[in-house]
């Protein structure tokens, strides 16, 4: 280990690499306005303003990294490390913290999209595409106060793309793929509005690692969102969101071995989400309310399902309400209120549940010392009722240095698979976690230098898994994880950008008297890097690296099946053609690195891909 992180470290001393970029034109600004986060509280607030683990990433970084695959983008947040089941469109799952994928909850325009329709609820990010990003959010820790069941391990939300005007990319690479968006829209003094499209195509490579024959994937995907003022304060407003993919897979037969194997496997997904809703700004008063829906189907067909399909349907549907009244000079209350009704059908049993909840949060908000503590009620229909709390603070010491610190609880109902399927036992409890951080940090993300060191520590119990000899799920007890995170970003001329993340990670399974007691939770690393560089030349071209360095980890709870660590390497560059378009290509995994993130999987070996982008 000690060898790869020398060699992370090496190659982001030397790398060159590209700056930031907002379509063909170089970002380059000292003073910017403080990013605003969503998923502290329900309603915009500066991330200054809280004492949690939050990190934003703009679309000019988005954009700098290139290319469709938005796990690219995720591996530069801190603590978060992802595993794959092959290649693009295999499910994706993203773990912050050490916290299972299924444990963070993920909101697209504010719309919670994790599929009720998945044995674990979890949301697939093989399904969305970096082409129709604007902006992502993460915060790192528990946070059920404001956002109740699955903010487990942390909370991520996704801003789709408006543009105030039209906008097109394009690419072609390895597997011959094709991938190409369009954008189009408004922004004036009363309304804005915008439709992006995305469509992407790729021979892909086989799935199983001892295989040969490809399993592409196509998907197309459409999301809108716009709002109009009725008056100053107050606006209406509407977003959406259709993806359509089909996964070519591999399966196992079913006889000795029973090895994974290519095969004739298909997977069709759609997906839609939307909302509407309003908000109004006053004085003193903050109110947002909406409802929202969101939908996943999924049909497995193919050599391993034979005459028996298998389809499952997952839908959410969401009544809430956001509020902050100032009650008095720096000091705020947070409120809110919401009811889900979830739904659950599979080839042989449809199911429903409903959850209603409610939250407050008192805030203080100095000039030196900023302060919140609040609590949730939920009430679920199959596991009565439930309080969460949780609180933070931030201290400011001058020269933009600051310290904070936060306390979360999350909680995670059983799923309706887990209760209901042919697998699912009514008797499941709810998943449980408890939080804790503290950090220091200094100077802003996006500017001159910032420098972030932060530890946490999560105690989780009731933790929900799969019994293999008894085919059933259950709640396997307790399990812990604790680790440090730091982040480096600085520019020291205005066309130099460098940047690294490290995170620590230690995991252990602590069900008393069990068989795993005392191993590591399975496909989570101890140590993961990213390091980035990113250079404007002298002559307009546009250079970039980024490095990404994975320890090693266990594949299974039981730790007898390892996967080593492994260092990627990404080369990138771009050059503006006039002030309107750009064209750009990349290397990923320059030198052919070999390596699984899931047993018996493949991974993609190193591919070229140019393109080009339009901005109108």
């Amino acid at each position: 280990m000690r060898n790869l992180l020398l060699v992370a470290v090496s190659t982001f001393a030397m790398a060159v690499p590209a700056v930031a970029q907002d379509d063909s034109q170089i970002v380059i600004a000292d003073e910017r306005v403080e990013p605003i986060t969503v998923t502290a509280t329900g309603l915009e607030l500066p991330v200054g303003d809280t004492g949690q683990s939050i990190t934003v990433i703009d679309l000019s970084e988005i954009q700098s990294v290139q290319g469709p695959d938005l796990s690219r983008v995720l591996r530069r947040l801190p603590g978060v490390t992802f595993s794959r089941n092959g290649g693009a469109g295999g499910f994706t799952g993203v773990r912050v913290r050490g916290a299972g994928s299924e444990q963070m909850l993920v909101l697209i325009d504010g719309v919670k999209v994790n599929d009720t329709g998945a044995p674990g609820g979890g949301f697939d990010f093989g399904n969305l595409l970096a082409g129709d990003v604007d902006r992502i959010e993460l915060l790192r820790g528990p946070n059920s106060v404001i956002w109740g069941s699955d903010a487990m391990g942390g909370v991520m939300n996704v801003t789709t793309r408006l543009t105030d005007g039209i906008a097109a990319s394009g690419e072609y690479g390895a597997d011959d793929t094709v991938y190409g968006t369009l954008s189009a829209g408004m922004v004036g003094d009363r309304v804005e509005a915008g439709l992006t499209g995305s469509y992407y195509d790729t021979d892909g490579y086989s799935a199983s690692a001892n295989g040969t024959e490809p399993d592409g994937f196509r998907q197309w995907q459409l999301t809108g969102r716009g709002r109009y003022w009725l008056a100053d304060g107050l606006s209406l407003n509407a977003n959406g969101r259709y993806a359509k993919g089909k996964l070519e897979q591999d399966g196992y037969e079913w006889v000795a071995p029973y090895a994974f194997i290519d095969t004739s496997d298909l997977q069709d997904t759609r997906e839609w989400s939307g909302r509407v809703g309003a908000d109004y700004a006053g004085e003193k008063l903050t109110l947002r309310a909406g409802y929202a829906v969101s939908d996943t189907r999924r049909l497995y067909t193919g050599e391993s399902y034979g005459d028996y399909p298998y389809e499952t349907n997952g839908r959410l549907r969401r009544a809430e309400l956001f509020g902050r009244y100032d009650l008095f000079e720096a000091v705020a209350l947070d409120f809110g209120a919401d009811r889900e009704w979830s739904r659950f059908a599979d080839s042989g049993v449809t199911r429903s549940s409903t959850l209603t909840s409610g939250h407050g949060r008192f805030s203080w908000n100095g000039p030196v010392v900023k302060l919140a503590a609040g609590a949730r009620y939920d009430d679920h229909q199959f596991f009565g009722s439930e309080w969460t709390f949780g609180a933070n603070g931030a201290v400011e010491l001058g020269n933009e240095v600051r310290l904070r610190a936060s306390y979360g609880e999350g909680f995670k109902a059983p799923t309706l698979y887990q209760l209901f399927s042919f697998y699912g036992d009514t008797s499941l409890k709810p998943e449980r976690s408890r939080g804790y951080d503290a950090g220091i940090e200094k100077g802003r993300r996006d500017g001159k230098f910032f420098a972030s060191a932060s530890l946490f520590r999560r105690d989780s119990r009731d933790l929900i898994d799969f019994d293999l000899v008894n085919s059933v799920y259950y709640n396997i007890g307790e399990a812990r994880a604790q680790g440090a995170e730091l982040e480096l970003r600085s520019r020291p001329v205005d066309a130099l950008q460098l940047g690294l993340v490290w995170s620590y990670v230690e995991t252990e399974d602590r069900t008393a008297g069990s068989y795993y007691e005392g191993r590591d939770l399975n496909r989570r690393p101890r140590h993961a890097v990213t390091a980035s560089a990113d250079w404007l030349t002298p002559v307009g071209l546009t250079l970039g690296s980024d490095v990404r360095l994975v320890g090693d980890s266990f594949d299974d709870r039981a730790n007898s099946v390892s996967l080593d660590g492994y260092v990627t390497v990404d080369l990138r560059a771009s050059v503006p053609m006039g002030e309107t378009f750009e064209i750009y290509g990349r290397v990923e995994n320059l030198f052919d690195t070999g390596y699984e993130t899931v047993a018996t999987y493949n991974t993609g070996g190193r591919a070229a891909y140019a393109g080009a982008r339009l901005r109108l």
